[in-house]
């Protein structure tokens, strides 16, 4: 009899100790705050304004993380930066993710929704998009804030982030196709970048899927600022050929 209840007890105590992450995850904002931290490090004043939520709210769900072994904090002077505890952080959120999309089709239905909302965008074949991406048949534009692109991007895309985009659209060619990407299916970024490049009359996509995806592809990824691809753009926007460039006025 003891034996059956140390058996129980066991197994009652490693599952109790599995249940910590499942309620780790079981807010939307702490879900929220891991996938920006899947991107890169950042501080808890960046997260609070991210995630619009207060510092101190922000705080306390960052803690909650922590507790559950996902993620850790340093302090850096002034300021407490939080980041994953490790890749299979990364790995593991990507897993969950991908779970939810493929058992609850309410979250398919929630993206048609918002997607069809702004009324111009239309169906594009995802493999078929990353394939030309991959072969540099289209010029590739990484939207998120530079931090991100330098931790982790896609060999040969441009750093160019939203904010800049207006005053940066002169370094785009108008002749190849541009495709934007962002943080993932849940991420806006590209999406506003599409709609504006749209509007000033390039042709423009938005690739759903995020550097963690492509990485989960076995695809590689690029760190740091690559001045390959700068300079290749730079040099064709000197190119004074009508048909392969064209400043347009934002």
């Amino acid at each position: 009899m003891s034996n059956h209840i140390d058996k129980r007890g066991f197994k009652d105590s490693a599952y109790g100790q599995l249940a910590r992450i499942g309620k780790a995850l079981s807010s939307p904002k702490r879900l929220e705050l891991l996938d920006l931290l899947c991107q890169t490090d950042r501080t808890v004043e960046i997260l609070a304004r991210e995630t619009e939520m207060s510092i101190a709210n922000t705080s306390q769900h960052l803690q909650v993380l922590e507790a559950a072994g996902l993620v850790r904090a340093k302090k850096q002077g002034r300021f407490v930066v939080y980041s994953l505890a490790d890749a299979l952080v990364s790995d593991f959120f990507r897993a969950f993710r991908v779970l939810a999309e493929d058992r609850l089709a309410e979250i398919e239905l929630l993206r048609r929704r918002f997607l069809e909302a702004g009324g111009d965008f239309d169906p594009v074949d995802a493999e078929a998009l990353i394939d030309r991406v991959q072969k540099n048949e289209v010029v590739a534009i990484d939207v998120r804030p530079i931090e991100e692109y330098k931790t982790a991007h896609i060999p040969g895309a441009l750093a160019l982030p939203l904010q800049e985009l207006k005053r940066r659209l002169a370094e785009l060619p108008r002749n190849k196709e541009i495709v934007a990407y962002c943080r993932g299916p849940y991420c806006v970024l590209a999406i506003d970048a599409v709609r504006f490049l749209r509007a000033r009359g390039l042709r423009a996509h938005r690739l759903e899927a995020s550097i963690q995806d492509w990485r989960a592809r076995g695809l590689p990824v690029a760190t740091g600022i690559e001045q390959a691809s700068i300079k290749a753009l730079q040099t064709r926007a000197r190119c004074s050929c009508a048909n392969c460039f064209t400043t347009t006025q934002s």
